[in-house]
């Protein structure tokens, strides 16, 4: 039996999800996109999360002492498709607030799909800083 290839707007979907739940800073809808096998390399952090439990871990650290997202906006979407998965690669204009005050950033991020029970799920998460155009 072959492995189904997800639509584009299925992907779509999927990461649009996990994007306005990270707006919301909705912990619960954040991290039900992701399998509990996921895992995130983010350049803020020093090593690779290796599970959703450890990501969640550092998001409720987080919380704790008072970040939350105040906006999250993604631009230039694209889709690759393939039996069984998908890549979703974006840029994200973020805002969040912080106990030092308010931060913005613009990064790239993937974000790789997998098929599962009938619907899409993360298994990994990549985030880069968003060179400046102006400096290139």
């Amino acid at each position: 039996m072959s492995a189904t290839v997800p639509s584009e707007q299925d992907v779509l979907d999927a990461a649009s999800a996990i994007v306005d739940a990270f707006a919301r800073t909705d912990t619960d809808a954040y991290f039900g996109g992701f399998a509990p096998e996921a895992t995130f390399v983010f350049h803020t952090e020093s090593a690779r999360l290796n599970s959703r439990a450890e990501y969640e871990r550092l998001w409720a650290g987080w919380l704790a002492e008072g970040w939350r997202v105040s906006s999250c906006r993604s631009t230039d979407q694209h889709v690759q498709s393939f039996p069984g998965g998908a890549v979703f690669t974006h840029a994200v204009a973020t805002s969040v607030e912080t106990p030092d005050g308010p931060e913005s950033y613009r990064e790239r991020e993937t974000i790789v799909f997998t098929t599962q029970d009938g619907g899409l799920v993360a298994v990994h998460e990549h985030l880069s800083p968003l060179p400046d155009a102006a400096s290139r």
